[in-house]
């Protein structure tokens, strides 16, 4: 299935981003800011070390300045990966001029399959400011564990196919690089209700 593919079948799917830790919200009832879970001064989700399609290694720090959003995932998922890169897509489309304050990050899960000629493709194709971001399986692990994320492969079929098994939340940072807001599964996400998010986000005062 081409990429082109994937992006016109995701679209009209249901678009859902995966994966809540509500205990987590810091705001007070009748105070809410943000349509997604806020989970302000969490002790985790502080960073990585990986490296971009390009070749060009990153950390969070790189993208200091802009709003991120980061989703972990696999270029062969077939529903919860391309309609969540669709829906987070559909969001930057819908920012118009803000978008340019936000940097989408899609980190790999399945990095033995997911090269960077593979991401390149892949990745962009939701929009074409989005990075896709990879390492070996040890620096995959550090960074999942950092970001309390579940991922486990299965075995191989007779073809040598598989599929992977992962969390699916989106995990949004401010411009100061930290932590700020899960997207989930439960939040029911639209392109609308992030857009809002992130708008709140960028219109933060810098730290």
């Amino acid at each position: 299935m081409t990429v082109r593919r994937i992006v016109v079948l995701a679209a009209g799917a249901a678009l859902v981003a995966a994966g809540a830790l509500a205990g987590y919200a810091t705001f007070a009832p009748g105070e809410r800011r943000f349509e997604a879970t806020d989970v302000t001064g969490v002790p985790w989700g502080k960073g990585f070390a990986l490296t971009d399609h390009h070749g060009k290694p990153r950390t969070l720090a790189d993208f200091r300045g802009k709003v991120v959003t980061l989703f972990f995932g696999f270029t062969n998922c077939p529903d919860v990966c391309p309609t969540t890169m669709a829906m987070l897509g559909e969001t930057m489309r819908r920012l118009g001029g803000d978008a340019a304050h936000v940097q989408g990050l899609f980190v790999t899960v399945d990095p033995g399959r997911d090269t960077p000629q593979v991401l390149a493709q892949y990745v962009p194709a939701f929009h074409p400011s989005f990075l896709g971001l990879y390492g070996d399986e040890d620096a995959i692990a550090r960074t999942a564990q950092e970001f309390k994320i579940y991922y486990k492969a299965h075995a191989p079929d007779h073809r040598g196919a598989y599929a992977v098994d992962h969390s699916g939340q989106v995990f949004v940072f401010d411009k100061a690089g930290r932590l700020r807001l899960l997207v989930s599964r439960s939040s029911e996400a639209t392109p609308d209700s992030v857009a809002h998010d992130l708008r709140v986000l960028i219109e933060e005062p810098a730290a």
